[in-house]
């Protein structure tokens, strides 16, 4: 998936525990895992607040954009050749 979560890393930087997070923002420790490990297919904007909020951050520094690889077959939409 394109979009890394980045939870971890600010988790670290405050020295704060997933349960602690988990408690002050409102979900269960279980939902927050699915969130930090990148198996959650959406998040509610009410939610990625409510954990920027607990972390004192932006959204960016929770979610990111990696492009994944694409073939080198297959070109890219607006890319010369494509339709």
């Amino acid at each position: 998936m394109p979009i890394v979560v980045d939870i971890d890393v600010m988790l670290a930087r405050r020295k704060m525990s997933v349960g602690e997070l988990a408690e002050r923002v409102g979900i269960t420790p279980a939902n927050l895992a699915v969130l930090k490990n990148g198996r959650a297919k959406a998040v509610r904007f009410t939610t990625l607040a409510a954990l920027c909020e607990a972390l004192d951050c932006q959204p960016g520094d929770l979610l990111r954009y990696e492009p994944e690889d694409e073939p080198a077959s297959r070109p890219r939409a607006g890319a010369p050749g494509a339709r």
